[in-house]
């Protein structure tokens, strides 16, 4: 890209988004990144899996995404992957990959199925990606159980929401073109929370199984839901440009905010450094000092 004050700028996205990740909380800071957002089904997995040129996700049926994850992608000459939960491990076979992400997956939500909005941090190091940095979320649905519609269908519209409505956050809208795409699932929230196109990026899957008769010639040509975020044929540098200017442009605020937040923790740290531990009413505080 010519400026390597720009080319840098993912990397230092991913350290703070890690950063935050091992303490255990989400940041208050609206970091940028591009949340992956789709039904199930529409091709989420294949649209990541083609950006490393490996199989590595889970598959199978009903929700199988069933927590965020940070897809964290680095130019590198070796290629093997790290997750942020076990670190100092190398996986190079990728087959133990998506093995690790469903064991962490279990973990945290056991085995029946749940969710939670607890991230995965996967990095994957190989001379075959761009620098560039995508969330996974799980894929909207509607299941039930007998006549009982469960709730978790609201559980993954508010962990979507809590993503996608953040104003540093790109979507990349997975639409199928064998089913309706007028009533698209990531185009219904892209409408809801994007309605000028200014964060959507559209992407169209399973062309070739469209029914005869049938085109997808008004989203292709920007008619169906308007988006300012085109993507060419070149789609991974598209997707790693369209990143690093979204950066570039959120990184005046970010710095703003950040500057403030560390002159607040800042006092507060010097106030502590005032407190008695043999003060009854300070006894919490000391504690914590």
């Amino acid at each position: 890209m010519g400026n390597r004050g720009m080319e840098e700028l993912i990397p230092l996205v991913n350290r703070l988004q890690d950063a935050f990740s091992a303490i255990g909380q989400n940041s208050s800071l609206d970091l940028p990144q591009i949340a992956v957002v789709g039904g199930q089904s529409a091709g989420k997995s294949s649209v990541l899996e083609n950006f490393v040129g490996k199989d590595f996700l889970p598959r199978g049926s009903g929700i199988v995404t069933r927590r965020p994850l940070v897809l964290q992608l680095i130019n590198c000459p070796t290629e093997y992957a790290e997750f942020l939960h076990c670190k100092g491990k190398k996986f190079t076979d990728f087959d133990e990959v998506r093995q690790e992400i469903e064991a962490e997956t279990d973990r945290v939500t056991g085995q029946n199925k749940g969710i939670s909005p607890v991230p995965i941090n996967l990095r994957v190091y190989s001379p075959n990606v761009l620098n560039l940095t995508l969330v996974d979320l799980p894929g909207m649905t509607k299941v039930a159980v007998g006549d009982q519609p469960l709730d978790i269908e609201h559980q993954i519209r508010d962990m979507l929401m809590q993503f996608v409505t953040k104003e540093n956050c790109l979507l990349l809208a997975v639409s199928p073109a064998n089913s309706d795409l007028a009533n698209s699932d990531a185009l219904k929230i892209a409408k809801e929370v994007d309605p000028q196109g200014l964060r959507t990026i559209g992407v169209i899957t399973k062309l070739d199984l469209m029914d005869e008769g049938t085109d997808a010639r008004d989203i292709l040509e920007n008619k169906l839901l308007p988006l300012r975020r085109v993507i060419n044929n070149r789609a991974p540098l598209c997707y790693l440009q369209q990143l690093t200017n979204h950066i570039r442009d959120t990184l005046p605020a970010l710095r703003s905010k950040l500057q403030s937040q560390l002159l607040s923790i800042e006092k507060e740290v010097e106030e502590y450094k005032n407190f008695r531990p043999d003060d009854p009413s300070r006894k919490t505080k000391a504690l914590l000092q």
